[in-house]
């Protein structure tokens, strides 16, 4: 095949290529352990700063302790802080998740809102945060911009944006909504095995024939 020159094109297939090497949906490709939109928004606030596996150990006891918005809104925060401690920043992840858990009780009958703009308004939810529940808890498009899908999409030529909101807004553009947030996910997993900050493995690449930064 001809190689993509355009960033249009590459996107396309690097949709393709990725598809293929990481299969499945986003929920399938998703490594957060959990059932639901509620459990998905707790377990992706609390992986800030640290690997999903950590966060997929103390998650079933503090699901069992707090299976529900109201649960978590009325918890007594030292027992929150001693269930999630090995994830780090625990002192902060609490505030954010016992005052997100209220906002939710207080302006969304406890159910996580599928909007947006309406997520982006809980305590401890940016738009990373936003988008992994829009497109893994409800299937809807969202584009989560982490270090690796900057990085990745950046090596690729698809953009030369550094700001999260930018890259996204750009690759927006590029990408078909129903394939945004699996797309991050298999940037997210191809930079982890792959494409590595300090060391790209080109050689192991399947992008190498047409990535502007390969260095085969």
């Amino acid at each position: 095949m001809a190689k993509p020159k355009t960033p249009k094109n590459r996107a396309k297939e690097t949709i393709v290529r990725l598809g293929e090497e990481y299969p499945g949906s986003a929920k399938e490709l998703c490594a957060l352990v959990h059932d639901g939109p509620f459990q998905l928004l707790v377990a992706t606030i609390l992986s800030a700063q640290t690997t999903d596996e950590r966060v997929n150990q103390v998650t079933p006891a503090l699901f069992e302790r707090y299976p529900t918005a109201a649960d978590l809104a009325a918890a007594d925060p030292e027992e929150v802080e001693a269930l999630i401690h090995p994830t780090g920043f625990f002192r902060n992840k609490t505030r954010s998740l016992l005052a997100m858990a209220q906002a939710l009780e207080d302006r969304f009958d406890g159910q996580v809102p599928a909007e947006m703009d309406a997520l982006v308004t809980l305590p401890g939810v940016g738009r990373k945060t936003a988008n992994v529940v829009l497109s893994v808890g409800f299937d809807l498009p969202g584009l989560p911009v982490d270090t690796h899908v900057g990085r990745l999409v950046r090596r690729l030529g698809l953009t030369d944006e550094r700001d999260p909101v930018k890259v996204e807004r750009a690759l927006n553009e590029l990408v078909p909504a129903e394939e945004r947030g699996a797309l991050s996910l298999r940037l997210i997993l191809h930079g982890r095995r792959v494409c590595l900050s300090r060391r790209p493995r080109c050689e192991d690449c399947v992008l190498n024939d047409f990535c502007p930064s390969s260095l085969v």
